[in-house]
């Protein structure tokens, strides 16, 4: 069985958490909550969960103030909402998972599957570090992305990402040392990342790096050739909303 910790501080969001995971996920035991960090800290002593479901903000504190208090993570953690928040995007960027409540069944499972096939402490860790640091960002450029892959995590800095590109359920991320990494996640998912730090979807197999394009070939669509000499296709769609882009950059 996969032991399981809950720590929110709305009694009515933990009864309903507790009544999905007795009626929807067998394989999970369920050792206890808690409505406050003290008390979610002392529980995860006592009976060192697997998963911890952990509400990002109650009324005093916050999920963050009880990852703090660990040296050392060795469970994994789902986040949960009721809204959408500055923090979400740190945490996507993280590659940890989350769900917004109401808690929909499916993406409970999907959650629960997720991080039961990819848990290895040291990942835990790195992912959890990153999330930190993109949370306390005071400069842009220093924002980092966990990239799960066949091969482990990788933390890398968006800036050094010059484009990514679409490889059906696969996305490859190349970047300006050279280095490629394929991620198990699809292209759509990091557009929505990226888009506000002056990415672009050129095409609906490409994400490119704004800063990172040498000149626009006219054509019907025409392409780009980025900075290490790759070129990346245009798309007719996508032409008039690119240059306008472009332009501003």
């Amino acid at each position: 069985m996969i032991k399981a910790i809950i720590v929110e501080d709305e009694i009515r969001s933990v009864k309903l958490l507790e009544n999905l995971l007795r009626d929807y996920c067998p394989d999970i035991a369920l050792m206890g909550s808690a409505t406050s960090v003290e008390e979610g800290f002392n529980l995860i002593n006592i009976h060192n969960p697997d998963i911890v479901f952990l509400d990002i903000e109650m009324q005093k504190e916050s999920g963050f103030d009880l990852l703090n208090k660990f040296n050392e993570i060795n469970f994994e953690i789902i986040f949960t909402t009721a809204y959408e928040q500055y923090a979400l995007k740190a945490i996507k960027f993280s590659a940890i998972d989350y769900l917004l409540k109401p808690i929909d069944i499916e993406e409970l499972k999907t959650a629960i599957a997720k991080v039961l096939k990819n848990s290895h402490i040291h990942q835990i860790n790195k992912k959890f570090e990153t999330l930190m640091q993109n949370k306390n960002l005071e400069q842009p450029g220093h924002l980092q992305i966990a990239l799960p892959s066949t091969e482990g995590l990788s933390i890398v800095f968006v800036h050094e990402i010059l484009y990514l590109k679409s490889d059906r359920q696969y996305t490859l991320f190349v970047f300006k040392s050279g280095e490629r990494i394929v991620t198990s996640k699809n292209l759509g998912e990091y557009e929505d990342l990226l888009s506000t730090h002056n990415f672009f979807r050129v095409h609906h197999s490409a994400l490119i790096n704004l800063t990172e394009v040498k000149k626009y070939v006219r054509g019907e669509g025409g392409y780009v050739i980025m900075s290490n000499g790759d070129q990346v296709e245009v798309s007719k769609r996508k032409k008039d909303a690119f240059i306008n882009q472009f332009a501003k950059k």
